[in-house]
């Protein structure tokens, strides 16, 4: 299995506890006070994995060193 199969998973994984959490927020019986605690988790954890959604669809930046070996005094280009 390569990373991008893995990250695939864990992308569809996250997807699923999202759909997981939303239906379990559309069917929690109301009134909802503020001080609800397993309301609030709920919410929290909606944000979590949006979050890591949001972390795994974001392109990140890597720097690559302009000395392509230790003690070179020449820089690559």
């Amino acid at each position: 299995m390569t990373t991008d199969d893995q990250i695939s998973r864990a992308r569809d994984a996250l997807k699923a506890a999202q759909d997981t959490i939303r239906e379990e927020l559309q069917n929690y019986p109301t009134p909802v006070s503020g001080c609800d605690v397993q309301y609030n988790h709920l919410i929290g954890q909606r944000h979590a994995v949006a979050d890591a959604l949001a972390a795994l669809a974001t392109p990140r930046f890597v720097a690559t060193p302009r000395i392509p070996v230790v003690g070179a005094a020449v820089e690559s280009r």
